[in-house]
């Protein structure tokens, strides 16, 4: 699961990296017959021993029924060192590529160096709107084009402590804010030096999994209008948010105490995990944390993330994100790479099979209902998220993970009382993403 780590750290590092020489990719073919002999290059980022191991699984499945397409896999590959080979082009560069950064797909899709899928759809009969969530399908596109498919997905929910709720007299998972809230302070125990021995909640947007856009979905905000011109300060979601993570804060001690708490805690990867230890009740993290959980020493279980009070009718919902894979316009074997990529993301025996033995979510209709799929409990609170018609993900951008980073940066100082105008803030906000969306362009 180190992959989950490096991801945001891939979405807010790659933007500079993916425009740079890409106005002119290198041109493959489509023009291949897939039924002579082959073989594929198809580089990917996982690197942990399982994770490798399901795909060579995956890739043993495609070549016993296409024994004339034999494919070499390469794991632990970049964004970066990826959009180098695409440019450089020739034989050395891969015929399929995937990417745990959804937010780069406007990059992707605009640079032309990610193939459109549409036309091989068409060709084979795969129609996208049957197989693919809507939301997925949203993610691994931009402006039309379809430049990449969905290679499971990953959902993001609410982990809780039973023992603690038990204790504190709370018989369900808050479904709303204010429950939240209310919950949050229940749950928070200091200690007689003032300290704290555990946290109900801790929105603390530099804790683990807590980018501040993941949170921010439970109000599903627009972040672009039609024109393409950012919106956060014209709505009132990022207002709510904002306040609600405020709010959060000043009832369980105030941001600077909380701060303090949370630099004392473990790597989020290790038995140290503040949630694993007890100091976290509640907690937002995404479906493949219940693989750490093992050692837990108190009973724990799963929910969505609660929701705005005005809009109780949306809980359920989620932020939602995952890897991507699509065929390098570089490739002359695209006709071969499009029967890999379509087996793996629209074959369902080989999704389910994926998603099982790395504890992802499925990325196709079929696969997430699927008596075949992984039947604990605690797994399948993140199918329903993804099903759950209010699940969001993050929109493409044509300079990728930026506006992402300029969200983070903007929240960091809003939660350390640094901003003192937010709709002053979140105006120049808009204009920052702007000029950097336009920089892009140019």
């Amino acid at each position: 699961m180190a992959r989950k780590l490096a991801a945001l750290a891939a979405a807010l590092s790659a933007g500079a990296l993916l425009l740079t020489g890409c106005a002119n990719p290198s041109t493959g073919s489509a023009e291949d017959d897939p039924t002579k002999p082959v073989t594929l290059k198809f580089w990917h980022g996982w690197s942990e021993d399982s994770e490798v191991k399901a795909i060579d699984a995956g890739i043993a499945r495609f070549e016993k029924l296409h024994p004339n397409i034999k494919v070499e896999a390469t794991g632990n590959v970049t964004d970066a060192t990826v959009n180098q080979a695409l440019r450089a082009g020739g034989g050395d560069a891969p015929d399929v590529v995937s990417s745990f950064t959804t937010n780069n797909v406007g990059q992707y899709c605009s640079s032309g160096m990610w193939v459109d899928l549409d036309p091989f759809m068409k060709k084979t009969g795969l129609d996208k709107a049957k197989v693919f969530p809507k939301t997925l399908l949203d993610y691994t596109s931009y402006q039309g084009a379809q430049c990449a498919l969905p290679l499971l997905a990953d959902a993001y929910g609410m982990y809780y402590n039973k023992d603690a709720f038990a204790e504190a007299g709370i018989k369900r998972p808050p479904h709303t804010m204010s429950e939240l809230r209310r919950d949050a302070v229940k749950l928070t125990k200091r200690t007689k030096s003032g300290g704290y021995e555990r946290v109900g909640f801790m929105p603390n947007f530099r804790l683990y999994q807590n980018s501040p856009d993941r949170f921010l979905a439970q109000w599903g905000p627009t972040y672009f209008g039609k024109d393409g011109k950012a919106r956060l300060a014209k709505g009132k979601a990022a207002k709510d948010f904002y306040a609600t993570t405020a709010d959060l804060m000043r009832s369980q001690g105030g941001y600077g105490p909380l701060e303090t708490f949370r630099t004392s805690f473990g790597d989020e990867m290790s038995s140290q995990n503040a949630f694993l230890t007890g100091k976290l009740a509640m907690h937002m993290d995404g479906e493949w944390r219940g693989l750490f959980m093992k050692g837990a020493k108190f009973k724990w279980g799963t929910a969505p993330l609660p929701v705005p009070d005005d809009r109780p009718e949306t809980y359920g919902r989620g932020y939602l994100t995952g890897t991507v894979v699509g065929i390098a316009h570089s490739s002359t074997h695209q006709n071969a790479a499009w029967e890999l990529v379509k087996f793996l993301t629209a074959n369902t025996d080989q999704v389910v099979a994926f998603a099982n033995a790395i504890h992802n979510v499925p990325s196709t209709k079929a696969a997430l209902t699927s008596p075949k799929l992984d039947s604990d409990p605690t797994f399948r609170a993140f199918l329903d998220i993804a099903q759950n018609r209010y699940s969001t993900a993050l929109p493409p951008s044509i300079n990728g993970g930026q506006y992402v980073v300029s969200l983070q940066d903007f929240s960091y100082g809003v939660e350390a009382g640094k901003v003192h105008d937010l709709d002053a803030g979140l105006r120049k906000l808009d204009d920052e993403i702007d000029a950097d969306n336009l920089q892009a362009q140019n």
